[in-house]
């Protein structure tokens, strides 16, 4: 099957400036059925994609199988133990541990699936645009906020479709929260509270000093990729370089790409206007145990400007005065608090259960009539519907990739504790401390570019 570069004319209109100014917000939520994506300059659905998985050991396993009804052409991964029984699932793909290899030797790769470590997804996410290839990548999109500009800009430019793994925005939830919003269940929404329960992995501690040997089913410098080189340690892997910031993004990255999504599509919001965070002890080494991170963005259209506020490791904003004394505060490991001017909407961390609060105001609420197009099938079967000349997958990139940017711009404000960071998002610049620009785009390690 040849590489598709189809696209609608949507796709090619959309810029950064349509998103800002709110535009996208219901053609994020697009979709048509599968049945009706043959004819004239589409592919039908009855051609299979040829896909490759790039870090299949873990959440990279459940993509890949979410697309076994398409052709599985290749799975690649830097650690032959980790990824094992996925490589047995799988007999007729070949093998591989370099993505560079396996982008530049098989030839019948149309679209690939990166479920990498945070730090490498953008260098292969790019290594396969740029070759023509569709790509599914894990959240957050990217480490920095550099990273995240340039593969949106790349997707453009080398007309693929594209889609970040947060499965949440092709739900339900995210719909009714949206529609509930624009309908003026709660009025203005002026100020929003989300936390979550992460960290659950190893964060607020130093490099270990000890320097074991590499296991020989590990190729340790694929894996460590374009950051710092340091000695291998099973501290980092297979699941706890989440906490360190050379190769993950700490709870913030984890989750709010999941959490915030839901805040981020119904507020039409695009980039904020200040970021500041406080937070427990920060090292260079690790994220802190808990933080909390405030957000502020103009407004937009009809909409006011609003705060959001993030808390994690344990921290959690007050009681909203409309929760009865008798019910928790939260409903899941993560939740979300809009606060509006007429009422309080909450949710989990998908957009799961929205309920307005008090539990009355539910019971009394006229549900608007739904009103955005729903998704038929999984988050990944969006994707390949897109790259089967289908419109844009719904968190194609010109949508997530400014919603990374908000979430990596968060984790960059930790760097810089008690400073509240002005941001011009347009031109990705800190306007008030010119030593935090330096953590916009990381430096790579030598021999590793976009």
């Amino acid at each position: 099957m040849k590489n598709r570069k189809k696209t609608t004319k949507q796709q090619t209109r959309m810029s950064r400036r349509d998103f800002i100014g709110a535009a996208t917000a219901v053609a994020a939520f697009t979709v048509v059925p599968r049945g009706v994506l043959g004819g004239p300059g589409n592919v039908p659905p009855s051609e299979k994609l040829n896909i490759a998985g790039v870090g299949v050991g873990g959440m990279g396993k459940s993509n890949v199988r979410a697309c076994k009804g398409e052709n599985i052409v290749a799975l690649c991964d830097v650690d032959e133990s980790y990824a094992g029984k996925v490589f047995q699932e799988y007999p007729n793909a070949k093998k591989w541990s370099d993505y560079r290899k396996m982008l530049d030797q098989q030839k019948d790769i149309d679209a690939v699936i990166v479920a990498t470590p945070d730090h490498t997804h953008a260098v292969i996410a790019m290594a396969a645009m740029k070759r023509g290839k569709h790509v599914y990548v894990q959240k957050p999109l990217t480490r920095t906020v550099y990273e995240a500009r340039m593969l949106t800009e790349a997707a453009r430019k080398y007309k693929v479709a594209t889609q970040m793994g947060n499965q949440g925005h092709s739900g339900e939830g995210v719909r009714l929260i949206c529609e509930w919003s624009w309908a003026g269940a709660i009025g203005p929404v002026r100020e929003v509270h989300a936390w979550t329960n992460r960290p659950v992995w190893p964060q607020g501690i130093d490099r270990p000093p000890e320097t074991p040997d590499v296991p020989s089913t590990l190729n340790w410098d694929l894996w460590v990729g374009p950051s710092p080189m340091r000695p291998y340690h099973p501290a980092y892997l297979p699941f706890k370089w989440r906490g360190w910031w050379d190769f993950g993004g700490g709870a913030l990255a984890d989750m709010a790409c999941h959490v915030i999504d839901p805040v981020f599509s119904a507020l039409k919001l695009g980039y904020p206007i200040t970021v500041e965070a406080c937070a427990t002890k920060v090292n260079k080494e690790t994220f802190p145990h808990a933080s909390i991170v405030r957000f502020e963005f103009g407004g937009r259209g009809d909409m006011p400007a609003v705060k959001l506020h993030w808390y994690d490791g344990g921290m959690k904003p007050a009681r909203p005065d409309a929760l009865e004394p008798n019910r928790k505060l939260g409903q899941a490991s993560s939740n979300v608090f809009f606060i509006g001017d007429k009422g309080v909407l909450r949710c989990g961390e998908y957009g799961d259960s929205p309920r307005l609060i008090p539990e009355r105001r539910m019971k009394e609420y006229n549900r608007p009539p739904k009103t955005l197009p729903r998704i038929e099938g999984s988050h990944e079967q969006n994707w390949i519907d897109a790259c089967k000349g289908g419109v844009p997958a719904c968190s194609n990139f010109d949508y997530s990739g400014p919603l990374t940017e908000t979430v990596v711009m968060g984790n960059l404000s930790l760097r810089r504790l008690g400073r509240k960071l002005t941001w011009d998002g347009q031109n990705m610049k800190i306007t008030n401390d010119d030593e935090a620009n330096e953590y916009v785009n990381l430096p790579y390690r030598k021999g590793w570019s976009l």
